[in-house]
């Protein structure tokens, strides 16, 4: 039996849930900006005494590896880690991208399709992977500039988009295919973390919890302030 703990911070939504082998215990979803470093602990603590367990009843925390939020997954993996360091149990990383398809394919499982989620990046840059409907990489994550010949050697495929940046991509994939089919409120949940968490814990595929990093999708870029420095101001 595994008793796993997820947590989802890639995106705005602070999200948290517990399964047990795989089924669903409780989840919740926190749809508050920037609510994940004071909402995070007492959504587990809350979490935990609904389902009447402990801390250490727990045997494995999943958590999202990316892409998204640099400081959500920075929040979320940090305690993440900080739980398992405590509780002696190993971390198990979870792509946003692969949950949201897992939540897709729980309502359009279709063998002969593809499953491409988006995040959106600014303008008309996604984060996206393609999946099969088992879950198997077409094309591994990266990141696009939406154009109208994007995917354009997989028109003839039945194709699900969906995430918050699918509907700018459909809004111009569907000039060249019919094919393209938009999935709308699909956002990266801790809820459908269970399937992928529970075959990860049972192969032992964990992740080393001193140097495991997200993917953030980018670099992370902060803008140099534009105010004078003391020094500055003394040049």
């Amino acid at each position: 039996m595994s008793i796993i703990l997820s947590i989802e911070t890639s995106t705005p939504i602070c999200s948290v849930a517990i399964h047990k082998d795989a089924k669903l215990m409780a989840n919740a979803d926190l749809f508050l900006e920037k609510s994940h470093s004071n909402s995070l602990s007492p959504l587990i603590e809350q979490l935990l005494q609904h389902c009447d367990l402990k801390m250490s009843d727990l045997n494995a925390i999943a958590v999202s590896s990316g892409p998204g939020s640099y400081t959500g997954l920075r929040i979320g993996l940090s305690t993440a880690k900080g739980l398992c360091y405590a509780l002696d149990i190993p971390l198990i990383s979870i792509s946003s991208l692969d949950s949201m398809t897992e939540q897709v394919i729980n309502f359009h499982h279709d063998p002969s399709a593809f499953y491409i989620p988006m995040l959106d990046a600014r303008r008309m840059e996604v984060f996206y992977k393609i999946s099969d409907v088992n879950l198997s990489d077409i094309e591994q994550m990266s990141n696009l500039i939406i154009e109208e010949d994007s995917f354009n050697k997989y028109k003839e495929k039945k194709i699900y988009l969906f995430g918050n940046g699918a509907k700018k991509a459909w809004d111009v994939l569907t000039q060249q295919s019919e094919n393209f089919i938009l999935v709308n409120h699909v956002d990266p949940s801790a809820k459908y973390f269970g399937a992928i968490a529970f075959s990860k814990y049972n192969k032992e595929q964990f992740e080393d919890l001193a140097y495991f990093e997200p993917n953030y999708g980018k670099e992370f870029y902060s803008p140099k302030s534009k105010k004078k420095s003391f020094l500055d101001l003394n040049r």
